[in-house]
């Protein structure tokens, strides 16, 4: 039996698309669940209008993608862990824990398996790759520390941090606030209109 798709559906085609499936299939799935609609001369000529909606949908589904990837591209994260002397984990650190913990810093939440790594079970810096776009991939920076070693490693970040930003005056500094609060509002006033 041949029908046009109506929607994306796996392993068979996109919507649009003229696919060839099993009778029982189609009569009894795709057609009633509006997958799928019978192939006729009117509804071939209606399947041009379906591939280019659903052409539509999938760029402003890229484009939303890579623009999430563009946020999250060299976040960094910190966990500590313990670990024996030769600096492999007692436990690990999951794609669920590197997940909640981007969650929290950026408030981009992805689904965990987008991020393309194994558990980390040593010590040290590790790139991980998130699969999002096409476009390109982001990197997360995540950072596996000792517990121990935890409150040192943070409280020379932040003082590195401190030293790296120029002081400002404090007429500047109200100036600085302010251009801050006018871009977080741009921001939010941008993606509420998405």
């Amino acid at each position: 039996m041949k029908v046009i798709l109506t929607a994306d559906v796996y392993k068979h085609g996109v919507a649009g698309e003229v696919v060839d499936v099993a009778d029982g299939f189609g009569r009894n799935y795709l057609i009633p669940k509006r997958l799928a609609v019978k192939a006729t001369p009117a509804s071939l000529k209606q399947s041009q209008r379906l591939r280019e909606t659903a052409a539509a949908r999938r760029a402003a589904l890229e484009n939303e993608l890579n623009e999430l990837a563009r946020q999250i591209d060299g976040v960094e994260l910190v966990f500590a862990r313990r670990a024996g002397a030769n600096g492999k984990l007692y436990g690990s650190v999951t794609t669920m824990e590197m997940q909640e913990a981007l969650l929290e810093k950026t408030g981009v939440d992805i689904n965990r398996r987008r991020i393309s790594q194994q558990a980390l079970r040593e010590l040290g810096e590790h790139d991980v790759a998130v699969r999002l776009g096409s476009e390109f991939i982001p990197m997360l920076k995540v950072i596996v520390v000792r517990e121990e070693e935890y409150a040192d490693f943070m409280a020379r970040r932040t003082g590195a941090q401190a030293a790296a930003e120029p002081e400002l005056a404090p007429e500047m500094a109200a100036d600085r606030i302010v251009e801050l609060i006018d871009e977080a509002e741009s921001r939010t006033e941008t993606l509420a209109a998405e």
